[in-house]
């Protein structure tokens, strides 16, 4: 029966033209690929090749173990589900694991050696729009924002846990105030629909535009969300405007070699985590719903984090700034205090005269003092995938 399961795994390595002794050096591996199929055989072969064997090392004799040692590979890469193979981790990544484990040796690399992307850039503070909380220039903005919010669409980066905070649940259940004990979702949604009241009365319209939410959630806080949403009824919204996207995990690195983390506590498990808030605008393109906001008319994305009970006390006015400034990418921000531990939105000229909005150091901040400040980042158009880092409490101009 041995001999019989090495010639169906040799048959089916022939098939994939690969040769039966690619895992020679990891004789764990090689005991027991008749227990994987040909798609994550191919994969294993991948890892291998990009130098993750340790993930191997220890794997039992075959008959011990097997449903574990499948259940390792089909996370990183090839899942069975009522719509047949799908790729997670290794699909969740652009151009695969392979790739993924190229770019962070390569960024690793360069972080060692101490590289400095921004080299001859120089930095200096772009121009923008600084607004007065109140003035009349403030008030002509914000009502000019009302009415262009019938043509947005609003995005809630909500991924994250409260664990930092000593909170065991969602952030966005988290009380925004301690006189009510409203939430963080509670009031946004609140904030949309008086938004969209305000809007259609001041447009006049034939019908109230429902404004859509989207929600970009995590595994830690997919279920939590829509169990907060249904236990309130939505918070007044209707269940229609509201849709959640999940962003995947992507696998751990281990150390400066950029070898997958695997599990302390079980080495079939390979620690994975969250991509990060970027993940937002892939979600957004893939599942469909730029084309069906551009399609229904809407012009704006705006987008905003989990915790910041002040942003929609200055939304209206930045979205009025958007609209008439024709701008197509719009941020709130504060000013930055020299050696203030936040970060800036900068504009880095390079000596040969190209220009960069700095996208990699944002802490935006809404109201201070009361003073707001609207800043242009990166020109350019969002259904063309010019936004790739995470622009937080941002209009993005649907083109």
């Amino acid at each position: 029966m041995a001999s019989t399961a090495l010639e169906s795994t040799t048959d089916s390595l022939s098939k994939l033209g690969i040769h039966a002794d690619f895992a020679a050096s990891v004789p764990n591996l090689q005991k027991n690929l008749r227990l994987l199929s040909a798609e994550q055989i191919e994969l294993a072969r991948m890892l291998l090749e990009m130098g993750q064997s340790h993930l191997f090392e220890n794997w039992a004799e075959p008959g011990v173990d097997d449903e574990e040692k499948k259940a390792v590979v089909g996370a990183l890469g090839w899942q069975i589900s009522h719509n047949g193979i799908v790729a997670r981790l290794n699909s969740s990544y652009p151009g695969g694991l392979a790739s993924y484990i190229k770019t962070a040796r390569e960024l690793l690399a360069d972080s060692k050696a101490g590289k400095n992307p921004f080299d001859g850039f120089t930095p200096s503070v772009p121009k923008g729009e600084v607004l007065t909380f109140g003035d009349n220039n403030f008030i002509n903005f914000e009502e000019t924002g009302v009415r262009e919010a019938q043509k947005a669409a609003f995005v809630l980066v909500a991924g994250g846990l409260g664990e930092r905070l000593g909170y065991n649940g969602i952030k966005v259940a988290l009380p925004a105030e301690t006189t009510t004990g409203t939430g963080f979702l509670q009031y946004y949604i609140e904030s949309i629909l008086a938004l969209q009241e305000a809007g259609y009365r001041l447009t006049q319209g034939d019908f109230q535009a429902q404004i859509p939410l989207v929600i970009m959630t995590s595994d830690d806080t997919h279920a939590r969300t829509i169990q907060l949403l249904e236990s309130n009824s939505y918070f007044g919204m209707e269940p229609t405007q509201v849709k959640l996207l999940k962003q995947e995990k992507v696998a751990c690195l281990a150390d400066n070699d950029a070898r997958l983390a695997i599990d302390p506590h079980n080495k079939y498990i390979i620690q994975t985590k969250p991509h990060g808030h970027g993940d937002v605008h892939a979600l957004l393109f893939s599942s469909g719903l730029l084309k069906a906001w551009h399609a229904a008319g809407l012009r704006w994305v705006l987008f905003f984090q989990d915790t910041n009970g002040l942003l929609f006390k200055a939304i209206p006015a930045a979205l009025g700034v958007s609209a008439a400034r024709q701008y197509h990418v719009n941020s709130l921000a504060v000013r930055r205090k020299a050696k203030e531990a936040i970060g800036g939105i900068t504009k880095l000229t390079h000596a040969d005269g190209i220009f960069v909005f700095n996208e990699h150091l944002f802490s935006l901040l809404v109201v201070h003092n009361c003073q707001l400040a609207s800043w242009l980042l990166l020109p350019g158009s969002y259904l063309r995938g010019a936004l790739t880092e995470t622009f937080v409490h941002s209009a993005v101009r649907l083109l």
